[in-house]
């Protein structure tokens, strides 16, 4: 089966990865989520984020990924885009072995 991939790009400090999961469980029903923590990064501002094991920071990089059809994903993407700017949002193409 042909899905779509779809990455969305954020920080712990802007407080959205809850709302967006729970959005993406409750209200849009995709097949599957996944949360990620990073331990650095940086985005369009250059700023480092990052955390080491004796300082653990509340604004760490997060990806949410997630997958379903290409249509319920490109329906999914515009209704987050209250929550969401567009170029912090990627996605590609895969198969899913179901």
């Amino acid at each position: 089966m042909n899905v779509l991939v779809a990455r969305i790009y954020l920080t712990e400090g802007e407080h959205l990865h809850r709302k967006i999961l729970k959005r993406l469980h409750d209200e849009e029903k995709v097949k599957g989520v996944t949360l990620f923590r990073a331990i650095a990064g940086y985005g369009e501002s250059g700023v480092i984020h990052q955390s080491s094991l004796v300082d653990l920071s509340l604004n760490l990089p997060l990806v949410i990924e997630f997958f379903d059809t290409p249509e319920k994903i490109e329906q999914v993407l515009e209704d987050l885009r209250d929550l969401v700017e567009p170029d912090h949002v990627i996605t590609y193409a895969a198969r899913s072995r179901a």
